[in-house]
């Protein structure tokens, strides 16, 4: 995908909006047309409007609202995923929407921001998905996981030790790359980091997917920040290097 941030020579990150709120929209769009490395190509209201313009423009971002007219988000990214697009997809959203969100990390949503958020997360999140990372603002990672806290069997407690206790069962090296990922870092940031190339941590984190039967990275980092392993204490979407 797209060359990182303070790259002059790199290729723009092609951006769809798709929001039914006309100034949510104007918002994101300014928002982003304050990064010169960012380009919006394509804008809708529609969620169905949305797969198709993805189709079209093949942008290398889609900043879906979770609930749209037509098709919501999450039924918007399903059938992105389905196109085949390599287009990253991250979900807007609001208070209470936590169902939502659930039901949008298994439905193929990379990163997910919350609309009343600071502008600097929405040029971050742009940028991290569009790396191929997971983005977890730190407000949606709390919410989610105490939404699961809440709702899992046994309560809070007995969830967080099942998480441990999948956490455990990976090696010391995939501990430490789902860290990284729940940290919100890329494959190309992850190897920088530990010494390796980016190949073996690509199949790192096919591995940590698998063994802990999740559908993908934002997922792995919500299991990640339930069993407490997170870098330096900080919430997916926290500080990037």
């Amino acid at each position: 995908m797209s060359g990182g941030e303070g790259d002059a020579t790199a290729a723009p990150i092609r951006v769809l909006i798709a929001d039914d709120e006309p100034m949510v929209r104007a918002g994101i769009r300014a928002v982003l047309a304050t990064d010169p490395g960012i380009e919006i190509v394509a804008e809708t209201g529609d969620g169905q409007d949305a797969v198709e313009l993805v189709r079209r423009h093949r942008p290398d971002v889609a900043v879906l609202d979770i609930r749209m007219p037509g098709a919501d988000g999450i039924s918007a990214a399903a059938e992105i995923r389905r196109t085949g697009a390599a287009t990253g997809i991250l979900m807007l959203t609001t208070f209470g929407e936590d169902d939502y969100i659930l039901r949008a990390l298994g439905g193929g949503a990379n990163g997910f921001l919350i609309k009343s958020g600071e502008p600097e997360e929405l040029i971050a999140g742009v940028r991290a998905v569009a790396d191929g990372a997971a983005y977890l603002s730190p407000k949606v990672a709390a919410r989610v996981v105490a939404h699961l806290a809440s709702a899992g069997a046994g309560g809070p407690a007995d969830r967080r030790a099942s998480a441990r206790e999948q956490v455990a069962a990976l090696t010391a090296r995939e501990r430490d790359v789902l860290t990284l990922v729940a940290a919100g870092l890329s494959n190309g940031q992850i190897a920088r980091r530990i010494g390796v190339v980016e190949g073996t941590v690509k199949a790192h984190v096919s591995s940590i997917l698998v063994r802990l039967g999740v559908p993908n990275r934002a997922a792995a980092a919500v299991l990640a920040h339930e069993a407490g392993l997170t870098l330096g204490g900080t919430c997916a979407g926290g500080p990037r290097t």
